[in-house]
């Protein structure tokens, strides 16, 4: 993988007033060497177009992630959909956005979406197409190289169409939401989200509210990487307290220790002070600790499990953690900030914290540790373990 650029993926999605499932789905695979990303737009709404773009995306990523040739993964995605006998097209169309790491080559297939959208420093450039008969299918294809800074978009109908016999005469357009996206960049192109969320926005200020048709823009932002480490629990082996805390200190990026015991071994190695930030105490947590070189101090299983709970609750979006100032919370700001979380978690058991029903070898924190890689490898966090 090309560790120079991170692919930044964010989509938002519509559901069309009054229905409970959205009838566009967006999935999105990373693997070491290749993101694939599928929207797919179900026929009309509702249960029934939520369950073809379903099956649709479902499909396609899972073809996609076998590698088998591309045209055998179309043939069979269009000979699976039905066709619709009384408007005579298709029940589901897709898009497919397909980028190699290793060269930041892209290859784009659209089946009866709207264009795909490339912003090159934050200008939109027009892209060459070329269309194939695929089962009498028309398929259009496009490929190009995504540089740092570059914005790759996929939008459904409903983003197109939003204000269709409203607020405009033919809906918002392509070229209109393409002009709307430069502006955007200017301001506020730090990643995805950024981009993505004043274009939904947009949307139902343009629906008035009363959204008409599912709308989903999905896309891949590329940027510098933010890499994070987790110092937590002292390694078994004391005589290498020193060399541990030097792998977190020479870390390239956010550097965090929970733990009192792991943040003395770093602060002594260092010839410093941990000093406490007691205006973050609450009645469940202690208050975090301030050490120089190091981004966040905390403590260590308490903090870690309430974290947790902490993510499960906002679904892992950033935009729905408390505000509260402590060290849950705060720890859970930074891994989800984080591209990649590099955790360094130490053996030596504290048995103040040890369970009796579970056999000595296995600690508290490591079950911990391993509960909290499996949440964040289900949202997409690239996670390395190392046990010391």
């Amino acid at each position: 993988m090309n560790e120079d650029n991170f692919f930044d993926i964010y989509y938002y999605s519509l559901n069309k007033q009054n229905e409970e499932l959205c009838g566009d789905q967006v999935k999105f695979t990373k693997g070491k060497d290749k993101s694939t990303i599928v929207l797919s737009d179900g026929l009309g709404s509702g249960v029934k177009a939520s369950i073809l773009a379903t099956l649709t995306t479902e499909i396609l990523i899972t073809m996609l992630d076998a590698d088998l040739p591309l045209k055998e993964v179309i043939e069979t995605i269009v000979g699976t959909l039905p066709i619709c006998q009384v408007r005579n097209i298709a029940y589901a169309t897709f898009t497919i956005i397909s980028i190699d790491h290793n060269n930041n080559k892209f290859h784009v297939i659209n089946f009866d979406n709207p264009p795909i959208f490339l912003l090159k420093k934050g200008v939109i450039i027009p892209l060459k197409h070329k269309t194939e008969q695929i089962l009498n299918k028309k398929i259009q294809s496009c490929q190009g190289v995504l540089e740092r800074g570059d914005f790759l978009g996929a939008a459904s109908d409903g983003i197109l169409y939003a204000g269709l016999g409203n607020t405009m005469n033919f809906g918002w357009g392509w070229e209109n939401i393409a002009k709307f996206m430069e502006h955007i960049f200017r301001t506020k192109a730090t990643n995805s989200r950024n981009i993505i969320e004043p274009i939904i926005k947009e949307t139902k200020k343009l629906y008035c509210d009363y959204i008409g048709d599912d709308a989903t823009f999905v896309g891949v932002y590329i940027r510098k990487p933010k890499p994070l480490m987790i110092f937590s629990g002292p390694p078994l082996d004391v005589t290498k307290d020193e060399e541990y805390a030097e792998q977190l200190l020479s870390f390239s990026g956010r550097k965090i220790i929970c733990g009192g015991t792991t943040g003395n071994i770093v602060a002594n190695y260092m010839g410093e002070t941990i000093e406490m930030d007691i205006m973050t105490m609450s009645k469940e947590l202690p208050p975090i600790g301030k050490l120089k070189e190091v981004d966040l101090v905390t403590e260590g299983i308490l903090t870690i499990s309430k974290a947790k709970e902490v993510l499960i609750k906002c679904k892992c979006d950033i935009t729905r953690l408390p505000t509260v100032k402590n060290g849950a919370v705060l720890l859970a700001r930074e891994i989800l900030e984080a591209d990649s979380i590099y955790f360094l978690i130490g053996q030596q058991i504290n048995e103040f914290y040890q369970n009796p029903l579970l056999p000595k070898n296995i600690s508290i924190r490591r079950s911990l540790i391993e509960d909290l890689v499996k949440l964040l490898r289900d949202n997409q966090k690239h996670i390395i373990i190392e046990y010391c």
